[in-house]
């Protein structure tokens, strides 16, 4: 059964068992996790998440660095707090972690266009950085959710393609493809075909509309994608990874979980 999840919002509350409740009141199956909290507040979210009911169902962020970082000792950074922090995803259930190779370092669409690595160094250091994971994902049940990001926040990583090829190259079977429905709707031709294309290695999907905002206010077709999602037979996590628009943001997101049920509905879903 697919499960909806959602990322934190600045309308719920800071106290983590009250924010769960909220996540369950707004009509969520689960909370997808700052990584921050399983490195920092590890005892509390254990306990929030014993006492709610309402489960991680993944995690997402929340390391220093990247796995594909220019800067060597950051990279060596991000894998050993992404090991913590699979590790800690295992006991409490938790998929895995959402990793992109990089965010924000560097794009080919803006100046200077030239990066200091080449194509086949990067592909290199990703299935490095990758491998290095396999053994703690083995231990703990866990796997990584590789991202592709769009052309202007990353340039190792953009389409589904690109993801599968690296995980393929590298045997990294413990990880799989995290699909993005903003990013997709940049850079994939068709996201349906996209998604059957990689039927074996999609393992997590993040919600947002055309606009990075809350599914319904923009002009993706959700029901095309989610299509591709029951054909695949996917049956992991949908986390909503957006911002909230509108003078009455909760109201306003509440109505759009509606809207994505209405959605996996009519999808067959």
């Amino acid at each position: 059964m697919i499960k909806l999840a959602t990322q934190d919002k600045p309308f719920f509350s800071e106290d983590l068992k009250t924010c769960l409740r909220q996540v369950r009141q707004m009509g969520f199956d689960g909370f997808e996790a700052d990584g921050a909290l399983l490195l920092n507040q590890y005892d509390e979210l254990k306990a929030a998440v014993k006492d709610t009911g309402v489960p991680v169902t993944s995690v997402c962020g929340g390391y220093r660095g990247w796995i594909g970082d220019f800067v060597d000792y950051r990279r060596k950074t991000a894998i050993e707090d992404i090991k913590i922090i699979l590790e800690r995803a295992g006991e409490i259930g938790a998929a895995g972690i959402v990793v992109p190779a990089a965010w924000g370092m560097f794009s080919l669409r803006l100046p200077p266009m030239v990066p200091p690595r080449p194509a086949d160094e990067d592909r290199k250091v990703l299935i490095d950085s990758l491998s290095k994971l396999r053994q703690v994902c083995e231990k703990s049940g866990t796997n990584v959710f590789l991202e592709p990001l769009n052309r202007y926040e990353d340039h190792m990583l953009n389409t589904l393609d690109a993801a599968g090829e690296v995980i393929e190259k590298g045997g990294l079977y413990h990880v799989k493809i995290m699909a993005d429905f903003f990013h997709m709707n940049i850079e994939e031709p068709d996201i349906k075909k996209s998604i059957c294309k990689w039927k074996d290695f999609i393992g997590h999907v993040h919600i947002a509309d055309s606009h990075r905002y809350q599914p319904g206010d923009g002009h993706t077709d959700f029901v095309y994608g989610f299509e591709g999602l029951r054909e695949i037979g996917f049956q992991g996590t949908m986390a909503f990874e957006c911002r909230v628009l509108g003078n009455a943001p909760e109201e306003n997101y509440r109505q759009s979980v509606e809207y994505i049920r209405r959605c996996m509905e009519k999808a067959g879903l």
